[in-house]
């Protein structure tokens, strides 16, 4: 399998490994499939584990790569030793939602990040430089990349994130790392800290100096795994209905997203994808409009999805080359914060369900579904995060306290470090060298 740049860089195609190593094509697109492989529910057989699926799922992805490949066994076995299980609400198996927080961070990032580390970690060679891996984050991808790096040999992670923009529990696991983890509170928003990754990855001496790598989902490695989970439960659902199932994703900066779509690319049985986003209705605005406007992001409840310049839509654009053909694979909708806030309420005083405020977006956009699209096959909401995450905002909400899963807990003990930058590339650079 080779990997092209979505901008078309002239430099050739790329191999499974080299693509996860470069993370950001020269050119500054992202890294896509040359061609897509075909599966079959049936390529699957009896076996639905994560493991099982990803082992299946990834293995045309990684085909020819010389060293990851031979090692995907051992390398899912790492990722995906936590479940993702399908809960229906209220009783009702077509009415379900999809954990993703039962990892070491409660997100769903931690099955990229687990998965990318692994593959890190079996491409490097001892002889080899340490790499930097430089991550922007909104809020959970950071602690999810720094948990799965932590202490690694020859890896050092640098983590960007919006200052006072995040909420605080979130920071706690974003700079309670230390060792080889360094965190950067950047004066700006999370688009200025996207930006200053992207920038430094075409910057040719900062590349060459500090041996940058990217764990985003700008990176495939991120990407891909997070196909897994959307594979095993249209799986799961298509043996006990003979129908695919359709997810609502809360939505960012669109890797989730372009995992779900990938999934049905592939052959996998996936229904209707619909992009539950916040405030930030750069993407709904573009389906609505045809006219892609990206624009500083606004802050929100649902902080982690704060994005106002995806950088995944050029994925998105790669597979839908116009808004006509995105508008017939995929719909979006936008939730205010008053709307999130009673989406919370209403649905823990009727199913006793606690929802993160991302994942209430999705659940207020299957709230507003029509009840023959609702009947029309099995639907799945996915949860992002655990609640616990966002206490102060969940908390009032319900009336009561929120668990804190002991992964979680474990993080919140730690002492916290991290050190301000301004959103601009000379400071990144000297952060880096200090």
């Amino acid at each position: 399998m080779q990997y092209l740049s979505t901008r078309g860089d002239v430099r050739g195609a790329l191999g499974f490994g080299e693509a996860l190593r470069r993370g950001l094509a020269p050119d500054g697109g992202l890294y896509v499939p040359a061609s897509w492989p075909v599966l079959h529910p049936q390529d699957f057989g009896d076996e639905l584990s994560l493991p099982a699926v990803a082992a299946r799922l990834i293995a045309p992805f990684a085909a020819g790569d010389a060293v990851l490949a031979p090692a995907l066994g051992g390398i899912v076995r790492d990722a995906f030793d936590f479940p993702a299980p399908v809960v229906p609400i209220g009783g009702d198996p077509d009415h379900a939602v999809l954990e993703l927080f039962h990892g070491p961070t409660a997100a769903f990032k931690d099955f990229g990040a687990r998965f990318l580390a692994a593959c890190f970690q079996r491409l490097r060679q001892p002889s080899d430089l340490p790499v930097n891996i430089l991550v922007a984050t909104s809020g959970d991808t950071g602690g999810a990349v720094a948990a799965a790096f932590h202490r690694r040999p020859g890896m050092q992670v640098t983590v960007l994130f919006p200052k006072g923009l995040v909420s605080p529990l979130q920071q706690q696991q974003l700079t309670c790392w230390g060792d080889n983890v360094r965190s950067l509170a950047v004066r700006g928003t999370f688009d200025d800290c996207q930006a200053l990754v992207k920038q430094a990855f075409v910057d040719p001496g900062m590349q060459a100096r500090f041996q940058l790598s990217s764990a985003n989902s700008i990176n495939l490695g991120r990407l891909l795994p997070q196909a897994v989970y959307f594979a095993a439960s249209s799986l799961a659902a298509w043996r006990r209905t003979g129908r695919p199932l359709s997810f609502i994703v809360p939505s960012g900066n669109l890797g989730h997203a372009v995992a779900c779509c990938w999934t049905r690319t592939v052959g996998l049985p996936v229904g209707q994808v619909i992009l539950a986003h916040n405030a930030n209705r750069t993407v709904p605005d573009y389906l609505d409009s045809g006219e892609w406007r990206p624009r500083p992001s606004v802050a929100t409840l649902a902080s982690a999805m704060d994005v106002g310049n995806p950088s995944n839509m050029e994925r998105l654009r790669a597979l839908y080359p116009d808004v006509g053909a995105m508008r017939g694979a995929l719909s979006a909708c936008s939730v205010d914060d008053a709307t999130i806030a009673a989406r919370i309420r209403a649905d823990f005083e009727r199913y006793g369900q606690v929802w993160c405020p991302h994942t209430a977006i999705a659940a207020e956009a299957w709230a507003r579904l029509p009840d023959e699209a609702r009947g029309g096959g099995p639907w799945c909401i996915v949860a992002t995060a655990h609640p616990a995450k966002f206490a102060e905002i969940v908390e009032p909400l319900v009336g009561r306290k929120v668990e804190v899963p002991p992964s979680l807990r474990a993080l919140y003990e730690r002492p916290s470090s991290f050190a301000e930058i301004d959103p601009d590339l000379a400071a990144l650079r000297a952060a880096l060298a200090g």
